[in-house]
């Protein structure tokens, strides 16, 4: 299959980003400045992210909707505000996770941002489950663009008025060359800033604007240790589809009325963790010194048994150290607990840890 596009490419080649093939497109991995500079700079300034290859669905319908969806998605569809977003998953019968995303509700029904890998798989769950009552479209002809750092609301209020009074995980329609754009105060770096869906034909030229305010452009590479020092999952990594959200430390994600009552795929088996036959779960992990433990590595005790494995690692340049999330055994997963990674045939002391590694800066 050939790999596609955004409609930024041509934009991020001028700017010299270097491209990685990532979920069947090109995508600009960093700019000439490199990872670490990137990362930094949207900590303190502000950063610009094309996320246009994930999935931008959106389902039109009146409660019968929320009723459908809510046996697909565990969060309590009939309570959500408008233009209030929130974090789920689809769920399988077996309480693992298809995918993780955001459901927004909106005046016609409901927004849902999908990962890329998974989008097209996401649209036939979907649509299957709704089994044509509902009109459900997988959009091509939207892009979506990520401003984030603590200048975010500033700059993007000199462009699109009325932005900065947005909370976080809320959204709203505004006016961009006198188009509709939707724009939600959210993101995946643990910093405030926005997300902006916006037409294919406008995309250009609102980053070029962005660009012109000094925001700088981020690729994959810092988007990447962003996200991991927030604690935030990579799907297809920290979870997937035989991972439950309990042991991935996602309980909160659920909402209370539907822990209790379930009538969605796979509670039976999110139930039962939840009432205790949970063996392993989601922590942060710190390795000691300047080893950095990727995906795969083993996780053994003091005691040198096999406890687990690393599903992300990298160096956090806002930490400045090796950080680490990964799955371990139930009584090994109390924050400050030693443990040991094999890295190249050698064990290394670590300690479990608290997430998030960097304290997020959202806008309540």
């Amino acid at each position: 299959m050939e790999t596609q596009k955004t409609a930024l490419y041509d934009y991020h080649k001028s700017l010299g980003a270097k491209f990685v093939p990532f979920a069947g497109y090109e995508m600009p991995v960093q700019y000439s400045s490199g990872i670490v500079d990137e990362h930094k700079l949207t900590r303190s300034s502000a950063g610009m992210f094309d996320v246009s290859h994930m999935g931008q669905l959106s389902i039109e319908g009146n409660e019968d909707l929320a009723n459908e969806l809510e046996k697909i998605i565990p969060i309590d569809l009939k309570k959500i505000k408008l233009n209030q977003s929130k974090y789920s998953f689809l769920t399988n019968e077996e309480g693992g996770i298809y995918d993780d995303l955001i459901v927004t509700k909106v005046e016609k029904g409901f927004n849902i941002i999908l990962n890329a890998a998974c989008k097209n798989n996401d649209f036939k769950i979907i649509s299957n489950s709704l089994k044509n009552k509902f009109k459900i479209i997988l959009h091509k002809n939207l892009s979506l663009i990520a401003l984030q750092g603590p200048k975010s609301s500033q700059i993007l209020e000199k462009i699109i008025s009325g932005v900065s009074s947005l909370k976080f995980m809320n959204g709203n329609k505004f006016s961009y060359k006198s188009k509709d754009v939707y724009i939600t105060r959210s993101g995946y770096t643990g910093e405030d800033g926005f997300e902006i869906s916006i037409s294919n034909e406008l995309v250009e030229d609102l980053a070029k604007k962005l660009i012109s305010q000094n925001v700088k452009p981020i690729g994959l590479g810092a988007r990447d240790t962003l996200r991991l020092e927030a604690g935030l999952c990579l799907y297809g990594h920290d979870i997937n589809k035989s991972t439950s959200p309990i042991e991935a430390n996602l309980k909160w994600a659920i909402s209370k009325r539907r822990r209790e009552e379930g009538g969605f795929v796979g509670y039976e088996k999110i139930k039962s963790d939840l009432n205790g036959s949970l063996s392993r779960l989601r922590v942060g992990i710190k390795p000691e010194g300047k080893i950095i433990a990727r995906e795969g590595v083993k996780v053994f005790s003091d005691d040198g048994n096999e406890i687990g494995s690393i599903t992300s690692g990298t160096f956090g340049p806002s930490v400045n150290g090796p950080i680490a999330m990964g799955y371990v055994k139930l009584n090994f997963s109390k924050p400050g607990t030693k443990v040991f990674l094999e890295v190249r045939g050698k064990k290394h002391e670590a300690k479990i840890s608290e997430l998030p590694f960097y304290k997020k800066s959202y806008v309540r």
